[in-house]
């Protein structure tokens, strides 16, 4: 079984108790419902899982569900002689976004507690606006997404002892032994190979074949673009389209959404495409990075409402659409082949998984940087540059960023192959693989180096 961070919080959950219910959201395949069902059926005798998403499908059992009584009612017809006590029987909802009303139910499944409730499903952002009462303060909701590249480098047998010296020399700013940055790096190709859909993961751990993982990453790619579908008919065509040209919007220059090429049309505006930007970052299968032109903490505050930079959610499907089957591009590092839009998408996931709001910087005079973070430390910003390849010291729009004094920058990060940790005047240079110690917080309540 793949260990996963999220299961500590799923087992206390279940093992402690809460006043809320937990709601897991997140895309399809990237393992919600395994990891509940895994924790669930260690701890309650009565497990019982209702797929609801099936049932839409189905027989509909759940559908237009009034009240507790009516739910209890229905419950008892597939599940009666395991509904037990809230001690020892779990209810795990899944898929609950197939009967939004159902959200608001669980305020009342919650007051009554007679049982112990888990709940997931994808788009509940878009689901809660669907429900006529809001659930209140009786549910939890926690993101989850496929494995981060810690999760990754567990899955292949990588210990504790490891990472937890990696992780103590990027917070000392401290750089990797040769040998151990050599294994480190293997591993990250690796997984800007693979990625993180456990199904994806599995496979390449079991069989080492890239074949089969791109036909599961293909698999899983399809699926995202036909859901559109059962989310609305009006804008399928066009949810797909978006979808479709992510990776082409990477390799342009400037990286960034153009509306006019989704349905070519000069005049289009960000306005026109709203709803299909919603269902794909909502839904998960999508990361969006908003502009900022004046950065001022907090970002949120600046950030602009029409220029945006799509990624999708994983690597591999990223590495899949770019080279099929040829490992050699990223394995082998070919020159001509430029990684830059591999390892932006990579950071990107892990910024996003690690709790970041993302944001860009875009400035007209003083050019673009990858990604910008808040410094809740410092009551400022943090700009991250990628680079894939040689010249990761060369970075004109960083040190004019950094440089304009009314922006207040204490530090910059540039993530790259070198394996030492160096930093230059306000830039700190660090390999690429110590993005996946970026979070909002460290233990000793700093925020980055």
């Amino acid at each position: 079984m793949l260990k996963r961070k999220i299961q500590a919080e799923i087992a206390d959950y279940m093992s402690v108790g809460s006043d809320k219910i937990l709601v897991l959201d997140g895309a399809r395949q990237i393992g919600k419902s395994y990891i509940i069902r895994h924790e669930g059926q260690k701890r309650f005798p009565n497990y019982i899982e209702i797929d609801l998403l099936e049932d839409k499908k189905g027989d509909r059992i759940f559908e237009n569900t009034r009240n507790k009584d009516d739910f209890y009612l229905r419950l008892s017809s597939v599940a009666g002689e395991r509904m037990g006590h809230k001690e020892d029987t779990l209810i795990f909802l899944d898929e609950i976004q197939a009967y939004p009303d159902m959200l608001t139910l669980l305020k009342f499944l919650k007051q009554d507690d007679r049982f112990t409730y888990i709940v997931s499903g994808s788009l509940l952002g878009i689901a809660l606006n669907e429900t006529l009462s809001k659930p209140g303060g009786k549910i939890k909701i926690k993101r989850m997404y496929q494995l981060d590249f810690e999760e990754f480098l567990w899955a292949n047998g990588v210990g504790d002892e490891f990472i937890n010296h990696a992780r103590d020399c990027f917070l000392k700013g401290e750089s990797l032994e040769a040998h151990l940055h050599g294994r480190i790096m293997d591993l990250f190709k690796e997984y800007l190979l693979v990625g993180g859909l456990p199904d994806a993961v599995t496979t390449f751990i079991q069989t080492r074949n890239i074949v089969a993982v791109r036909e599961m990453q293909k698999e899983v790619y399809d699926l995202y673009k036909g859901d559109a579908s059962q989310y609305d008919k009006e804008h399928k065509l066009v949810i797909e389209r978006i979808y479709e040209l992510v990776p082409s919007y990477l390799e342009n220059k400037k990286k960034r959404v153009r509306y006019n090429k989704i349905e070519d049309k000069n005049q289009a505006r960000a306005e026109r495409y709203k709803d299909e930007f919603e269902y794909l970052v909502k839904s998960g299968i999508c990361n969006e990075v908003r502009a900022i032109s004046n950065p001022r903490f907090p970002l949120s505050e600046s950030e602009s409402k029409n220029l945006l930079k799509l990624y999708l959610n994983d690597v591999g499907l990223l590495t899949r659409l770019l080279y099929q089957y040829n490992i050699s591009a990223v394995m082998n590092e070919v020159r001509s082949i430029n990684l830059g839009s591999v390892y932006e998408s990579v950071v990107c996931s892990e910024l996003s998984a690690h709790g970041f709001p993302l944001f860009y910087y875009d400035n007209k005079k003083k050019g673009e940087v990858e990604f910008i973070v808040n410094d809740y430390d410092s009551l400022s910003v943090v700009p991250i540059e990628v680079k894939s390849g040689k010249d990761y010291d060369l970075h004109p729009s960083l040190d004019a960023f950094v440089e304009t004094p009314d922006y207040n920058i204490s530090h910059a990060i540039v993530l790259s192959n070198e394996r030492e940790v160096v930093r230059k005047g306000k830039v700190i240079y660090m390999p690429v693989y110590y993005s996946m110690f970026l979070t909002p917080s460290t233990p000793d309540g700093k925020v980055l180096l």
